[in-house]
């Protein structure tokens, strides 16, 4: 049961959690009862903890929609340039008590729950994730949503109502286990389904040449029901929509003529179309040439820009032409899986709307931009053009004639260059003929951005070097960022109390404000309070685990995190020899005094990779043998964190005391996990890689523990030619190591479960694990000495706190907007559901005068 806050509790937290006005609390109250009877059809007599949650998900709601019909006809009214992020992926998280902070209801709602007997968290606790997201890609797309909104663009997020999100990992006996995330089970009170605005979406088909140009017919037809979800800004009545596809059959599917006899199997047939929108592919950073995946990414980008044009035309000030399309519409393709998106507008302009073909190229080009989240081959999309054929073949030829015209181009730039054409063409032809999907981006968007300054190098000197050379102009970075309102005010409410007691709470839309506590990093108190914080959050993840995984540990050890998705270029394998290395150090000298350690390691493996899996095997072997050595006591421990996901990322990260950020340098495009754990005060033990290098940069390199080879170290080891043994051979304690995982020690039942793993480290390992091992280690004994002492530690935390700004993603979108979608930030508040709505005329006059209409 909560305990009522104390008044002074009250006031010190009325500046970041909203108001607690006895209306408020009456109102709220009020709507949770009548939704509990009207809505659920339930009284206190009969009602579950499930039940008091959805009572009050729809009085949140409430608040939301006034404000989202306000924010959609003032949208209508000013007829602003529009964003539209397309994603195959939004990892979204829970939303209640996001909602709540957002509308400044969280203290009023908090109070009502607790005047009505119940305890908010443990409602906070029913609630699913909407896990419609395999990690980083996924999860930026829903911070840039709560940026976007907050920063009064007048955007969409576009993407794929998943009824199936990424699986739920159980671990059992050491081995991943997917269960199926049937998330929609007790139904999702965010979304509001559109049946008004289902469109249809074609498949197969063939191309007939006709007087009019070419025709594409006898296709199958799906149709795309929308589900819209609020996505409120935080405190500027500002919400925009997420539009979610889901994959309806037409009635009359397999009911045409020659089926008139099987009515009953027709029927079931249905679920062919709609098992479209069925299931998220589980893949991170790995391309599987799937004919669903593939009908996937057309049916997101088919519905989409229907919906787009036809909102488009119906503007109010009326449209004639697509002349102004590109000075309306901006279209961002995360990563290359809404590429047909190039194609498909093509379609639309020249065969449905008859615009000439350069007037339409024109046209795409201004309206798209690209942005590439992965160097590692083996996640480049490259679709086979039989596939193409068979299922779109109208963009088939479409891509064709764009890549025509794109090799024509350089030729006349390059004649007789027949390597280059090679290199650059839309189309692969060796082996089997393929469509590289990011070239296709590349030459149908006019920006193209990598995600961290490093990344963005690497785009253009290697990856894509030959588009960079061609049109250096439409390279550009853009640097992650994480949105501050769930990865600080929801998830850490002691430090954002915190720092809002001493810098005040404009930091919560300016995050660059955080500098100003760079002040207080010799204030004695204030040390004690960070520190403080922090142990609080510690005792309470020990509370979780001991009550979730039946695991006791000692809070007073250094916590140790490394999660992500479990992949060989994340080195999870590294950190694991070092678990190692530091039992044996134990076991050699158990009178030695040790840094006591909780290593917590956690995340998904693909269900298709072998590796991944071995590695989370390995993992929870070692756990095994050092979480029950006497000798070892609670001096080490070794967690794996099952079923990682946003909503254990918000209690495991304000926990952290050490994040583990260790690719090899030059594979990590940016993370976005070592922004939260910075701003959450964790110290980064990591290599020079993706937003690391900003993040040592903006710190100080001083107070990172970087370690191991940078990216010129990494090429020159190629040239050379990586050998693990010459390191094998060269230290003891991996030797050692590896002689024990090769021997069967943490598999004593099955001496060579690890083959696979050893064989990959000495034969072709190529993310060099072994060359980074020592300064690695090296690293690890800093990382601990330090520890020793509170208040250097605390001191370097504090550091690494006010240095994190940078990485807040409302400065990320702010950068998308100017130099990207040419639309600009607004901070009108629109006037909330209770107030009088003012005329446009007078809004618009209140805006700054450079902003000509064009911000919401």
């Amino acid at each position: 049961m909560a305990t009522p806050m104390s008044d002074q509790e009250k006031r010190k937290q009325i500046s970041i959690r909203g108001i607690v006005g006895v209306e408020n609390v009456a109102e709220i109250k009020k709507g949770f009862n009548r939704h509990l009877h009207f809505t659920l059809a339930k009284d206190r007599n009969v009602s579950t903890q499930r039940d008091y949650f959805f009572a009050l998900a729809h009085t949140v709601r409430d608040h939301l929609v006034g404000r989202w019909l306000r924010t959609q006809q003032y949208y209508y009214e000013t007829d602003p340039k529009r964003v539209y992020y397309l994603s195959l992926e939004f990892y979204m998280g829970r939303t209640l008590e996001n909602t709540m902070i957002n509308l400044g209801l969280q203290n009023a709602c908090d109070e009502a729950i607790y005047q009505l007997g119940l305890d908010m968290e443990d409602l906070e606790e029913m609630e699913e994730d909407a896990g419609l997201g395999n990690g980083g890609l996924g999860r930026l797309a829903a911070c840039f949503l709560d940026s976007m909104a907050t920063l009064g663009l007048a955007a969409y997020g576009y993407g794929i109502r998943y009824e199936y999100g990424i699986f739920n990992q159980r671990i059992n006996d050491g081995w991943q286990v997917e269960e199926a995330d049937d998330w929609l089970r007790h139904g999702n009170p965010w979304e509001k389904a559109r049946p008004e605005f289902m469109l249809p979406v074609h498949f197969y088909g063939h191309v007939e040449k006709t007087r009019e140009g070419p025709k594409w017919v006898d296709t199958q037809v799906v149709l795309a029901m929308p589900y819209d979800t609020p996505i409120p800004g935080y405190m500027n009545n500002t919400v925009n929509t997420m539009r979610l596809w889901s994959a309806r059959a037409p009635n009359d599917f397999n009911l045409q003529d020659f089926n008139v006899g099987d009515y009953i199997q027709a029927v079931l047939d249905r679920s062919v179309a709609e098992n479209i929108s069925r299931v998220l592919y589980p893949n991170d950073n790995f391309f599987e040439g799937k004919e669903l995946r593939l009908k996937q990414e057309y049916f997101v980008v088919a519905a989409t820009l229907q919906d787009i044009i036809r909102r488009f035309k119906a503007s109010k000030k009326g449209r004639i032409t697509f002349e102004t399309f590109p000075d309306k519409v901006a279209i961002q393709l995360n990563d290359t899986h809404p590429a047909m998106a190039i194609p498909e507008l093509m379609r639309i302009l020249v065969d449905i709307e008859k615009l000439p073909y350069d007037k339409a190229w024109e046209i795409t080009q201004k309206t798209f931009a690209y942005t590439n989240h992965t160097v590692l081959p083996e996640a480049l999309e490259r679709w086979p053009v039989q596939l193409m054929e068979k299922l779109l073949p109208r963009h088939l030829h479409i891509i064709y004639e764009i890549n025509q015209k794109h090799l024509d181009k350089i030729s006349a730039l390059f004649p007789k260059d027949m390597d280059r054409l090679c290199r650059m063409s839309i189309i692969e032809e060796e082996g089997v003929k393929r469509i590289n999907m990011a070239h296709l981006c590349i030459v149908g968007s006019h920006a193209v951005n990598g995600v961290a300054q490093i990344h963005s190098q690497i785009v253009k000197d290697q990856v894509f070097r030959d588009f960079s050379e061609l049109e250096p102009e439409k390279f550009q970075n853009k640097t992650n960022g994480i949105t501050p309102r769930r990865w600080l005010l929801m998830c850490n409410a002691g430090l954002a109390e915190l720092i809002a007691e001493k810098i005040g709470d404009g930091y919560v839309k300016d995050l660059s404000q955080l500098r100003k506590i760079a002040a207080f990093v010799n204030d004695e108190s204030f040390i004690r309070d960070v520190s403080k914080v922090k142990q609080e959050n510690k005792m309470k993840f020990a509370q979780y685990l001991e009550k979730e995984y039946k695991v006791k540990i000692n809070p007073s050890s250094m916590f140790d995190v490394h999660v992500k998705r479990i992949h060989e270029y994340k080195r999870q394998l590294l950190n694991c020899l070092h678990i190692i290395t530091m039992y044996n150090r134990i076991k050699k000298d158990p009178a030695k005094h040790f840094v006591p350690r909780t290593v917590i390691i956690g995340g998904k493996a693909a269900p298709g990779y072998h590796m991944a899996k071995m590695i989370i095997k390995l993992i929870t072997s070692v756990g095994d043998v050092v979480n029950n050595d006497p000798v070892v006591g609670n001096r080490l421990k070794v967690i794996f964190l099952e079923n990682y996901r946003v909503s254990l990322a918000e209690k495991v990260i304000p926990a952290t005391d050490l994040s583990e950020q260790i690719s090899t340098a030059g594979t990590e495009a940016s993370g976005t996990g070592n922004m939260k754990f910075m701003l959450n005060g964790a110290l980064t033990i990591g290599t020079m890689d993706g937003a690391n290098v900003e993040m040592a940069e903006e710190a100080g390199e001083g107070n990172l523990f970087i370690f191991g080879m940078r990216v010129a170290d990494v090429e020159a080891l190629d040239k050379k030619g990586y050998n693990a043994m010459d390191y094998y051979d060269k230290l003891p304690e991996l030797k050692q190591v590896m002689d024990q995982i090769k021997s069967g020690y943490f598999s004593p039942k099955q001496p060579d479960l690890f083959k696979d793993i050893t064989d990959m480290l000495f034969k072709h390992d190529r993310f060099k694990v072994f060359a980074d091992f020592e300064d690695y280690v090296k690293s690890q004994e800093k990382a601990s000495s330090l520890y020793q002492d509170p208040k250097q530690w605390t001191q370097m935390v504090i550091i690494n706190i006010s240095a994190s700004g940078k990485f807040s993603s409302d400065r990320t979108i702010k950068e998308y907007a100017k130099d990207i979608w040419g639309v600009e930030p607004s901070d009108i508040k629109i006037k909330p559901p209770n107030e009088p709505r003012e005329p446009v005329e007078t809004r618009e006059a209140a805006m700054k005068p450079k902003s000509k209409g064009n911000l919401l």
